[in-house]
């Protein structure tokens, strides 16, 4: 198999409609396996899945359990070479699979890949380049982790030789809305760190994957329109929770050293030091 596609999906049943028959026209005359992991919808997803996408692979949870543990209920039943995740608010392009494929194929060193995104109306999303938020960005230099992320434009926006829109380059992070990773890679690293429930998850995967001796790319001659349902701000204690949340195990993840306590029939929650390479 050459390639395992994901979705994870939460009551966005028209927007997944659309985003499966555009992975699977992007996909033609590839092995591919697509799997749909559905948290807990109300909005008959699942029933359209299962009269319109016969032969796409539905798992079904009873809870909303979150984005990284669903992805990882799929990354376990992966048979493919690669693995794209991708979100269900997402049209793919008719030649990004194949021309992302190819990259993958050229350059052995890497371990994912995010390509240029852009909006319904046309315009250029930046964290294509750099697969963050401002409000992580902000994160990143107030907690000195920006030094870790030389690639990501963190802490010299004037640099002369940063990647432009249509210009290929190694990447820190890679964006949740498409992420196209070598299946060796993940075997490598392990699964989603399922303590990121909703955001951050690709963070954490993305510089794990470089902490590992991969490289992540950011390959902008295709592209993805991204409706960016799930990363509109809300104002709830939830998405406060869960957003912040998510900065403050990443920081207790990378920046602290955590003493290391073995305790019987325990397993470590925090490794104790993480090499990083800059």
């Amino acid at each position: 198999m050459k390639l395992s596609v994901i979705i994870v999906n939460y009551n966005t049943c028209d927007m997944l409609r659309i985003a499966l028959n555009s992975v699977i026209r992007a996909a033609l005359g590839i092995n591919y396996e697509v799997f749909v992991v559905d948290n807990a919808s109300t909005d008959k997803s699942v029933e359209m899945l299962r009269v319109e996408f016969p032969d796409i692979k539905v798992i079904t949870s009873p809870t909303n359990e979150g984005i990284a543990r669903a992805y990882n209920h799929a990354i376990k039943l992966t048979t493919g070479e690669y693995i794209l995740m991708v979100s269900a608010d997402t049209i793919t392009g008719k030649k990004t699979i194949e021309k992302s494929l190819a990259f993958m194929d050229m350059h052995t060193d890497a371990g994912g890949l995010g390509v240029r995104m852009i909006t319904p109306d046309g315009r250029f999303l930046e964290e294509s380049k750099h697969g963050f938020t401002k409000p992580w960005a902000i994160f990143f230099k107030l907690t000195g982790l920006a030094k870790y992320f030389s690639k990501s434009r963190l802490t010299d926006v004037q640099r002369k030789d940063w990647v432009e829109e249509f210009q290929t380059s190694e990447s820190d992070v890679l964006n949740g809305a498409f992420m196209l990773m070598r299946k060796e890679a993940i075997n490598k690293v392990g699964l989603i760190d399922e303590r990121f429930h909703t955001y951050g998850y690709d963070i954490d995967l993305s510089y794990r994957i470089r902490l590992a001796g991969y490289k992540n790319y950011y390959f902008p001659k295709t592209y993805i329109i991204n409706f960016n349902i799930q990363g509109k701000p809300k104002l709830s204690w939830l998405y406060i929770k869960e957003f912040y949340g998510a900065m403050i195990i990443f920081a207790t993840k990378y920046l602290f050293k955590v003493p290391e306590i073995k305790m019987e029939g325990m397993p470590q929650l925090f490794p104790s030091t993480y090499e990083v390479k800059g």
